[in-house]
């Protein structure tokens, strides 16, 4: 690990990039606004750095040895002790596929590479001050879906609340077990093992119970069609659907929605 300007663990920005050329301008830039930085030269080690040293920010290339700068920020951002850690991404792609994939695994802004000095700084300097004003206005949020008696760095927790996340946001078309995996720079296995451990159940059954539950309440709070609810859910079809709900519950999604209403299902 290289740091300099470090007086203490906690660093203001921490640099993730292993092009020697750009880290010698990053380096360059950040003496110029007072700012303490550490640096690392492949994905793993700016993981471990900032879980770690706790950076104010993290300045991170996209192309990466070992993880990408997409999979470092997913395990950032399910990491209870680093998820409020702002992110920017550094990337020569102007793509804009690519920089919306960046803001959806948790980036706070995207710089394209070569990037002008003058930027990154005004960038930096936006992000330090917005993550301070969230710090002394709002209270530490509470993690769900997290054992309370694991360690909040537990790297099953990351790969578990990662791993949730990407699987919430795509109950009607998740990823493959080892697409999944892959998102959260680790293995089916892993992933498997590590959804075992906290929740009791393999991934797919745990996203299956998932469904189920989301269902439930839409149809105890809705009016939604039965065939609305499976297309959300990403039932191949309404009968489909009706089967998994009452092999679950007892009863159809029809029949739990009339019988609460009529009273004849306490809710």
């Amino acid at each position: 690990m290289m740091a300099l300007g470090v007086a203490s663990s906690r660093v203001d920005v921490l640099l993730v990039d292993d092009s020697t050329t750009d880290l010698r301008l990053l380096m360059e830039l950040m003496p110029l606004k007072d700012l303490r930085f550490s640096v690392a030269l492949d994905g793993e080690r700016g993981y471990q750095q900032a879980v770690a040293l706790e950076p104010s920010l993290v300045l991170l290339d996209v192309k990466l040895p070992d993880m990408d700068g997409f999979t470092v920020s997913r395990r950032l951002k399910a990491n209870p002790s680093t998820a409020a850690i702002p992110v920017i991404f550094l990337s020569a792609s102007t793509d804009l596929a690519h920089r919306l994939q960046g803001f959806a695994a948790g980036g706070v802004d995207y710089i394209s590479k070569p990037f002008e000095p003058e930027e990154v700084l005004a960038r930096v300097g936006v992000h330090l001050q917005l993550a301070a004003r969230r710090a002394t206005d709002t209270h530490p949020a509470s993690v769900g879906e997290v054992a309370p008696e694991l360690p909040s760095g537990s790297f099953d927790v990351v790969l578990v609340n990662g791993a949730q996340r990407i699987l919430f946001d795509r109950l009607s078309d998740p990823p493959s077990l080892d697409e999944l995996a892959r998102l959260m720079g680790s293995n089916r296995r892993r992933l498997n093992e590590a959804f075992q451990s906290l929740c009791g159940q393999p991934v797919f059954s745990w996203l299956r119970e998932e469904r189920l539950r989301r269902a439930y309440a839409i149809v105890v709070n809705t009016d939604t069609s039965v065939t609305v609810i499976g297309d959300m859910l990403g039932y191949s079809s309404a009968a489909n659907f009706t089967k998994a709900f009452r092999d679950r519950f007892g009863y159809s999604p029809r029949e739990l929605r009339t019988g609460i209403r009529d009273g004849a299902i306490p809710l």
